[in-house]
């Protein structure tokens, strides 16, 4: 009670401006700029990857070559403007803007997730993680797990090899990238689990954390990811 009347005070003080378009707005964007971001309206249940025909739920490579991920659960295209406020969140430091980006991915989830037992950011290099100062993905699961009320695992799971970016490599060498590059260094009791990140690009990350969670005992493995690369 007390919170929401501090909130509501602030509100009228410090009145909220829309991060795209600098107009009055709530939560962060105005309805103009919330109803024309790129929402990822079909895509692929396993990977995310957008579909172009109504009644497909599985695009044909995950017919052909069944992921280790179960279920992607990714509300939006990398295209702008959202490109634009992941990139302030993921290169500029601008945290604020992953704020909204979890509150934004949130709203997506309260209408189609099934609630997994644990939140898993992936995770990034030891380097790469003192070059940027903090783990985007962590930035971002921290606000889901206070709102869902689900614990949060952020030491289980490392990165053990320092990975060219993946948007800089074909298919054959995105694979190859990122083989053995995670490790699943303590016993992870939960059965159901979400990796938590800002972008998924050919799910090739996601999978292989995926599947070294499933030979550690996880039976199922979800993603939640901001958005997904066309």
């Amino acid at each position: 009670m007390v919170y929401s009347c501090i909130n509501n005070i602030l509100s009228l003080l410090y009145p909220d401006h829309c991060r795209l378009c600098d107009a009055p707005a709530r939560a962060g964007l105005c309805a103009g700029c919330r109803e024309e971001l790129p929402y990822n309206a079909q895509g692929c249940r396993r990977c995310g990857l957008p579909l172009t025909l109504g009644r497909e739920l599985v695009c044909g490579h995950c017919l052909q070559h069944p992921p280790a991920v179960d279920r992607s659960l990714i509300p939006f295209l990398y295209a702008a403007p959202i490109d634009r406020l992941i990139g302030q969140f993921k290169f500029s430091g601008r945290l604020a803007q992953g704020r909204l980006l979890s509150r934004l991915l949130g709203d997506h989830l309260e209408r189609q997730a099934t609630l997994p037992e644990l939140l898993i950011p992936v995770p990034l290099h030891p380097s790469r993680l003192r070059q940027r100062g903090y783990n985007q993905a962590l930035e971002l699961a921290r606000p889901l797990g206070r709102r869902f009320a689900i614990p949060l695992d952020h030491q289980s799971c490392s990165r053990i090899r320092h990975t060219r970016p993946q948007h800089a490599l074909n298919k054959h060498q995105r694979r190859q990238n990122i083989r053995g590059a995670f490790q699943v260094s303590q016993p992870i009791t939960a059965r159901h689990v979400a990796l938590v990140d800002d972008v998924v690009t050919t799910s090739n990350t996601v999978n292989e954390l995926a599947r070294q969670l499933k030979r550690a005992g996880v039976a199922r493995v979800d993603v939640w990811a901001v958005a997904r690369t066309p």
